[in-house]
């Protein structure tokens, strides 16, 4: 069986590990006691097995197979299930995962689906703080929770901080191909966990302010605090977004700038050699009556007169900047 860990604590201290196999040693919690028990990707027989250990409800062991689901919180009878989503970076994407919690009387079952952050770090630092674990599995669910959510922050600063490098070199240089899909790709990402973070938030707000099995009333501001640190995980995941938006934004208005100074530089030198060409158009045409074709100067005056309308053409596009 997956089993990661399965022990019985009493008054937050662990007293002995059980074996889930053994009906006779999955006797119910006495007092002060609960039971913790932690799977990762087990078979539909072994949560099964579980399953029928702790009474849990079908529909909520079919929910705790089926990946991709969304999180939520659900009452059956006097048990409370819910669906937790868990996200890691996987190169340039967000992988997500999923924890499905039951809660009952005197026991906690979690169940990983594709999560890359193991428990076992979380376990060992509650089991050094017997007096916060001896609130009950509770306080357990509290704390998977806060670890889930703590695991958010840092893809949010690294996608950050690869964005505000993005906006500081889109202000220098033009944005390539590569750059222009890494853009669009993080915004979908972005999108994708708003999604997931505005859900989570709505089952944190329910643990905190409505009424739910196996939740004591002096656990709902440990839950408001998971509450508040979601909502700031989403608040700067809109802020992410605004950044990368700032960036196409400020790459377009760049090369509008950069096309229309190009613009500018064309018309001028095309206003230059358009004076020459006329000039010299017009005494390319096969008259005979001319003015000034048996002068003798005609052809320095002609040079000359177009060299001086060059320069004053020249002189005013530099100052208005055109050149």
């Amino acid at each position: 069986m997956t089993v990661v860990s399965a022990r019985r604590y009493r008054n937050g201290v662990a007293v002995d590990d059980i074996e889930l196999a053994d009906r006779d040693k999955c006797t119910p919690p006495g007092d002060h006691e609960f039971v913790w028990i932690g799977l990762v990707e087990p078979s539909p027989d072994e949560l099964a097995t579980v399953a029928d250990r702790f009474g849990l409800h079908p529909l909520a062991v079919e929910d705790a197979q089926m990946e991709r689901q969304l999180p939520k919180a659900e009452q059956y009878g006097d048990q409370l299930f819910l669906v937790l989503r868990t996200a890691h970076l996987e190169e340039e994407r967000i992988a997500y995962g999923q924890t499905a919690i039951f809660l009952g009387p005197g026991f906690i079952v979690t169940v990983r689906q594709g999560s890359a952050r193991a428990h076992s770090d979380l376990r060992a630092h509650l089991e050094a703080a017997p007096s916060a674990l001896a609130h009950g599995p509770d306080y357990v669910l509290h704390s998977i929770m806060d670890f889930i959510v703590d695991g958010y922050f840092p893809i949010v600063e690294q996608l950050e901080d690869e964005a505000l490098t993005m906006e500081s070199t889109a202000e220098d240089h033009f944005l390539d191909r590569d750059s222009i899909v890494r853009i669009f790709t993080m915004r979908r990402e972005v999108v994708r966990f708003q999604r997931v973070l505005g859900v989570m938030i709505d089952v944190a707000a329910r643990l905190a302010n409505v009424s739910m099995p196996q939740i004591d009333t002096d656990m709902r501001p440990y839950f408001r605090d998971v509450y508040d640190h979601i909502v700031r995980a989403e608040y700067r995941l809109g802020g992410l977004r605004e950044i990368l938006t700032s960036v196409v934004e400020t790459s377009n208005l760049l090369e509008m700038q950069r096309q229309g100074d190009n613009t500018r530089r064309l018309a001028a030198w095309a206003g230059l050699l358009a004076v020459p060409t006329a000039i010299a158009g017009i005494y390319g045409m096969n008259f005979k009556y001319m003015p000034e074709l048996e002068w003798r100067y005609g052809y320095d005056g002609a040079v000359g007169l177009m060299a001086a309308i060059c320069l004053i053409l020249y002189w005013r596009f530099r100052r208005s900047g055109w050149l």
